[in-house]
């Protein structure tokens, strides 16, 4: 078994595949003004929470979800089909998109390839007017504490929120508007992932999958050590 396949033994089955709540969308669709007959995609949309939502509060739009991880394709078009063919889901990269969006959610996935490479591969899929609502780590408290720098140390290192806000700037795009990501929508990641956890060590034999428990325990334990700093910094950006 591959630390990958141990890994998704671990995750598998999770409503979300990472902090947030159906809140997040609402307010990044109200702040980009995003139309009722709209194209939207949900850019590395994991198993289809927020893919769900995007279906729910533009019931007239057509939707595109696009994630690279197969058995999350699956869970995502379980989760929408009783939305019927105006939801669409497919495996591939959401940096070789061929069609026009107004509005482009990804939620903790842009910081894989970095925020202006990202921006500068979805601009020619941007629609006039169209906005892009993006979340990525940042560091709340300047300078952090060394618990949220732990939580952070095997994944990626976040940065200032002006120091995000000046690469957004550099790709050539300008911020609508910010909200913080914190506590309560990772609790509702973490929560569930606890339970799964638990009901895995009744059974679990595998040692792969054992050692992807620990870590995903561990992983919880940095972040409730540090839950008021950890957080994901939620934009919404336009072009000029």
């Amino acid at each position: 078994m591959t630390p990958a396949e141990a890994f998704f033994s671990v995750h598998r089955g999770l409503y979300r595949e990472g902090p947030g709540e159906a809140a997040d969308v609402r307010w990044a669709l109200e702040i980009a003004q995003t139309p009722a007959h709209a194209r939207i995609l949900d850019a590395a949309c994991g198993p289809g929470a927020d893919t769900v939502t995007l279906a729910e509060e533009r019931p007239d739009a057509k939707l595109h979800a696009i994630d690279k991880t197969p058995h999350f394709v699956e869970e995502t078009r379980m989760r929408v089909a009783r939305f019927g063919a105006r939801v669409n889901v497919e495996q591939g990269s959401y940096m070789a998109l061929a069609d026009t969006y107004d509005f482009i959610w990804c939620a903790g996935a842009v910081y894989f390839h970095g925020v202006k490479p990202v921006l500068d591969a979805w601009s020619p899929h941007l629609a006039p007017g169209g906005a892009v609502a993006f979340s990525e780590p940042a560091w709340m408290i300047d300078p952090p504490s060394d618990a949220a720098r732990k939580f952070w140390a095997d994944e990626y290192e976040p940065r200032s929120l002006s120091q995000v806000e000046a690469e957004i700037h550099a790709a050539g795009w300008g911020v609508l508007d910010q909200r913080w990501i914190v506590d309560e929508p990772w609790a509702a990641y973490y929560g569930p992932m606890s339970a799964r956890l638990d009901r895995l060590e009744e059974t679990e034999q595998a040692p792969e999958v054992i050692a992807a428990m620990s870590e995903a325990r561990q992983e919880i334990a940095n972040w409730q050590a540090a839950r008021e700093e950890i957080a994901y910094s939620l934009f919404v950006v336009r072009r000029p």
